[in-house]
């Protein structure tokens, strides 16, 4: 399938805001740009008279110029690739493309072709979930993907000594491009399913369960993700904004779980839940 990708001329204050509402359309890849940024969707998803409403209910913050194109499935490499950068977080994680040279001195090294899916490490929320993972014990563990778009995530659980690792999707050419980066990574250890939530029902618990979603799955996805987690263990969430946490933590709370700590970056919020008992 097809993406349309939306270049919008924004100021960084109306950015977020404007990327907050596209993402309620489902929206699902925003990269910046010098003069606002550029969203991607599905074409069957695109809709100019939703685009127009947004863009309208801010009109008093002024006028949003934007642009439309689509970009068919098999072009999306050249895309990116005119654009991505390696990236170095924590100064342990390498993520790259396999044209860029490995950096010397990492201790992980991911390899990705994103083609159309979200994650190459350069948003917030990925780098953020990232951090979190850099700080709990993987191994021999059962780990949970959830939204696993590239599958970076997936693939540095495996790197970090996870010896089950299931990442699941919703969109088809995502869960065909996590399957290639696993490969491309020499994964031994993790399957990728699709489906949401539902195609849960009968797993094992996990140990940890990482989720970089949106706020709105995410709340009502919480009570599945705790009932697979056994005492304890660590529930990792990102995919949404520092004044969206109080409501999450009040669902986690409801069910079993604690909030127990928290990094943020451009307003965006990854936060670490771990099962009470």
């Amino acid at each position: 399938m097809d993406y349309i990708e939306v270049t919008i001329t924004a100021s960084p204050e109306n950015t977020e805001m404007l990327i907050a509402e596209l993402g309620e359309l489902g929206y699902d890849t925003f990269q910046e740009t010098e003069e606002g940024f550029q969203a991607y969707v599905t074409e069957d998803v695109y809709s100019e008279e939703a685009l127009q409403e947004v863009l309208a209910r801010y009109s008093f913050a002024g006028a949003f110029p934007y642009a439309v194109k689509t970009i068919p499935k098999q072009n999306w490499n050249e895309e990116w690739e005119k654009n991505f950068e390696p990236l170095l977080i924590s100064n342990k994680v390498s993520v790259r493309a396999d044209f860029h040279p490995k950096p010397d001195g990492v201790e992980y090294d991911v390899v990705i072709t994103p083609k159309m899916s979200f994650g190459t490490g350069h948003h917030e929320t990925t780098t953020l979930m990232i951090e979190n993972q850099l700080t709990l014990n993987h191994v021999g563990k059962r780990v949970l993907d959830m939204g696993c778009g590239t599958g970076i995530l997936a693939i540095l659980a495996e790197q970090l000594g996870a010896t089950n690792v299931l990442a699941v999707d919703i969109e088809d050419w995502t869960v065909e491009n996590a399957q290639e980066n696993a490969a491309r990574n020499g994964c031994q250890a993790l399957q990728v399913k699709l489906g949401d939530a539902e195609v849960l029902t009968g797993e094992a618990p996990f140990d940890i369960v990482l989720a970089n979603i949106n706020r709105n799955v995410l709340l009502e996805d919480i009570s599945v993700y705790s009932q697979l987690l056994p005492a304890q263990c660590p529930l990792v969430l990102s995919g949404f904004y520092t004044e969206d946490l109080p409501v999450l933590q009040e669902k986690a709370a409801a069910h079993g779980l604690t909030l127990e700590s928290q990094r943020s970056k451009n307003n965006w919020v990854s936060a670490i839940f771990r099962k009470n008992g």
